[in-house]
């Protein structure tokens, strides 16, 4: 009989609470926090499966004095709010119509429904929190060891119900996979299509969770030998797929975190009217389309004055920009952007007009000052007087 090795959470008194208040053999612990922790890997939340109806829940929840907060409840969610971490409890379900987008449901009393209706084995893993027995249906636990991402059931079927497990498939198998599975991979190429059904956001969203993990380039080049990258990405040649490899090993290199983002620009021509249209697509948030622009107007010249490109587009677009071009982002480390020691009135106080001119003068005197490498005051006042000399001279 498996059990789940204890770790920290399992032994919490505000969960051992909140398992009093549900009652004995009325909740099991599921999904990433089992298999993270069979796996040996952090584990940062916590969802519970239970009989007990939505309604069921708060009254035994407010009953022991736990707050709770209806965040799914229409999916059969509700959110107990406790010390050290919440816990979403849902209700078990099963599946009654799908459309490929979402799934009408219906609560359930069986364990294995719940279980059924789950997308990927490894998923599928519940566990008893009182005596840690592990409840594995379709074979999860083997998967797990054989670290293999395995649809439960027929994996056509499963994706046809939700069409979103496809690129979930992709980012599990870039996270926990060594060994592919050829029926969810032949599924993956035939179905690729019905990506197209889903919101922009969805797709958005699940491709910058794949991104953002530690090196997901062997994966997302799969995608593209499966033609699926064509579908979601189609931007995405194999230049630019071998582009992300590159970045994922220039970050690994030069010990920069990853960045979702980033790669996203790694998969891009180096074109910013094409990443406003792939920004405006994928409903990008307003900060995330300016970085991807930026990032896209790169050019060959930008090593030659990190700092000066720093200045310039901010710091984590130059960084992007270096890693992207293999240039090293040392000159960064540790460094502030300075503020230019000069304002407009100091050179209106110097005998020139308001206006154009001055703002001029200006932008000139803050080009010598990034090109000399962000000078004192006092470099920039003799800056100054030679660009009103000039001035005076050509008038």
């Amino acid at each position: 009989m498996a059990r789940l090795p204890a770790a920290e959470w399992t032994g919490r008194e505000e969960l051992a609470a909140l398992v009093d208040a549900l009652g004995h053999g009325k909740v099991r612990w599921v999904g990433g926090a089992v298999r993270d922790t069979l796996l040996g890997s952090p584990v940062h939340d916590i969802d519970a499966a239970t009989p007990l109806s939505p309604q069921e829940v708060i009254a035994a929840c407010t009953k022991a004095g736990i707050r709770t907060a209806p965040t799914g409840i229409e999916h059969g969610t509700i959110t107990a709010i406790v010390e050290g971490g919440n816990v979403e409890i849902t209700t078990l379900r099963k599946d009654v119509e799908t459309d490929g987008r979402r799934a009408t449901v219906e609560f359930a009393q069986e364990w294995r429904d719940d279980a059924a209706r789950r997308d990927f084995t490894i998923n599928a893993l519940y566990a008893d929190p009182e005596t840690l027995e592990i409840h594995d249906y379709f074979g999860g636990l083997d998967d797990l060891a054989a670290r293999r991402v395995r649809f439960i059931g027929d994996a056509r079927e499963r994706i046809r119900e939700d069409y979103l497990r496809l690129l979930r498939y992709f980012r599990f198998q870039a996270r926990f996979g060594s060994q592919l599975d050829a029926d969810a991979e032949d599924a993956c190429k035939d179905l690729a299509e019905g990506l197209r059904g889903l919101s922009r956001e969805r797709v958005g969203w699940e491709l910058q969770n794949l991104l953002a993990l530690t090196d997901p380039s062997a994966t997302v080049a799969r995608m593209r030998t499966l033609g699926v990258l064509q579908v979601v990405l189609p931007e995405a040649s194999a230049r630019e797929v071998a582009a992300l490899a590159a970045l994922v090993a220039e970050e690994s290199r030069q010990d920069v975190q990853p960045d979702a983002m980033r790669r996203l620009a790694a998969l891009l021509p180096a074109l910013p009217p094409v990443a406003e249209q792939v920004a405006a697509r994928l409903r990008l948030s307003r900060s995330q389309r300016a970085r991807l622009g930026c990032v896209a107007a790169r050019t060959s010249d930008d090593p030659a004055d990190p700092r000066g490109l720093a200045y310039r587009e901010g710091l984590a677009c130059a960084t992007d920009r270096l890693l992207l071009l293999g240039a090293s982002t040392s000159p960064l480390d540790g460094w502030e952007l300075p503020e230019l020691p000069l304002k407009g009135g100091e050179i209106v106080a110097r005998g020139v007009g308001k206006g154009p001119e001055v703002a001029r003068i200006l932008q000139a005197v803050e080009r010598r000052w990034i090109e000399a490498g962000f000078p004192g005051r006092k470099a920039v006042e003799a800056m100054l007087d030679d660009e009103l000399l000039q001035t005076r001279d050509e008038s």
